[in-house]
């Protein structure tokens, strides 16, 4: 079996444990499909990326918090960006050395809240569909502050908890619903429920308090990223709930180190 090949069919191995099995997503083929080409999703969110930072920002050393089997970064190093991964997950890290090829100093195995790098290292620190899972929000943002250099820049993404959309289990979903709701939610939707206990419900407000306890205070919130819901039958009442209230579905958050 050539590289190529045992790499598609460990993409698919893990992606299909992750929709079939965890989220238990009625349409996993196709998603676990997409995922053997994830560089090009991953390409929307660099050049996103690069315009909401700047091109000039990407020129230093990036790190990216929670990098799973590297597509983002295969990405931005195909476009000259210095970057490195770290992620939890045993076989994600060894998927993108696989990816990588011979350079494994690239990926680094850690958790969020435990970054193995010294203090102001890296220029950008991205953090994308991430912070949600981590076991201490507020520990993670400490440690994201820390390795980014004074000047340096923190770009985090993550789903707000006032949305209406479930972007993981990918479902319709009601803000804040409580725990016991959910469950018997998914339950009825003949959805497993396991995954709920490492999804944490985030809003900008606990994001800016995180940061500025961390001592960064300036924080640039960009809010108009669409609503994925917009187009499902309930797509006239939470689009007017997106416009009367100012929600966006999703943060994305630009931090800046003083």
């Amino acid at each position: 079996m050539s590289a190529v090949v045992e790499l598609r069919e460990r993409l698919r191995r893990y992606y299909t444990a992750y929709y079939r099995d965890t989220l238990g997503i009625p349409g996993w083929p196709t998603l676990v499909d997409l995922r053997q080409e994830e560089e090009a999703q991953e390409r929307g969110h660099f050049d996103r990326l690069r315009t909401v930072l700047g091109p000039d920002a990407l020129a230093g050393r990036i790190l990216n918090v929670g990098c799973g089997t590297g597509g983002f970064n295969a990405v931005a190093a195909a476009a000259g960006a210095r970057i490195v991964g770290m992620d939890a997950d045993a076989e994600a890290i060894a998927i993108c050395g696989a990816k990588h090829g011979s350079d494994r100093s690239a990926y680094v195995r850690a958790e969020a809240e435990r970054l193995p790098f010294r203090e102001g290292v890296f220029d950008v620190v991205y953090c994308f569909s991430v912070i949600e899972h981590v076991a201490s929000v507020e520990a993670t943002v400490a440690e994201m502050v820390r390795v980014t250099r004074p000047g340096g820049v923190i770009y985090v993404h993550t789903p707000n908890a006032w949305s209406w959309w479930e972007g993981h289990y990918k479902v319709f979903w009601a803000p804040f619903l409580p725990g016991p709701l959910a469950r018997a939610y998914l339950t009825l939707r003949g959805r497993p429920t396991a995954y709920l206990a490492t999804l944490r419900r985030l809003t900008v407000a606990r994001l800016r308090r995180a940061f500025a306890r961390a001592g960064a205070t300036s924080a640039t919130l960009h809010d108009d990223t669409p609503a994925r819901e917009s187009v499902g039958p309930l797509r006239t009442l939470t689009g007017a709930y997106y416009r009367v209230t100012g929600t966006s579905p999703f943060i994305e958050l630009v931090v800046r180190k003083p």
